[in-house]
């Protein structure tokens, strides 16, 4: 297989990781924007981190079809450190697209916060097992 999927994937998700970082860098707001564009964002950056997964996981041989499948080949792998916070996050990013209510969103918005730095971790190892500039 090509790796041309995987490459894609790592910088399309290294650039909405990026995205993510300068709206947690922002102040919350009396309009909600910050907030929105931060749960909107880190929707994005779970869909696109499962997506490389996949295609990573491809790469080396293994099929998978589901998000939490990708998660848990990754941490067999070694690619990820803390399987339950890559759980949490997933069901975060479930809850967000479902449902839409403020109290719930902050609830998510100080998750994202904690989860950033996890993403970046695993996103900077995953980048140095599998160079983006080939």
């Amino acid at each position: 297989m090509s790796n041309i999927k995987y490459l894609e994937a790592l910088r399309e998700l290294g650039n909405a990781l990026d995205r993510l970082k300068e709206v947690l860098d922002e102040p919350l707001n009396v309009k909600d924007y910050v907030l929105d564009a931060a749960i909107q964002r880190f929707e994005f950056v779970v869909e696109l981190f499962w997506k490389a997964l996949k295609h990573l996981l491809l790469y080396e041989g293994v099929n998978i079809t589901l998000p939490k499948e990708a998660l848990q080949k990754a941490y067999a792998a070694g690619w990820l450190d803390n399987e339950q916070l890559w759980l949490d996050m997933m069901k975060d990013r479930n809850e967000t697209s479902h449902t839409y209510k403020k109290n719930k969103a902050l609830e998510i918005y100080e998750h994202i916060k904690i989860y950033y730095p996890e993403m970046r971790k695993s996103y900077e190892f995953i980048v140095k097992k599998f160079p983006v500039n080939n």
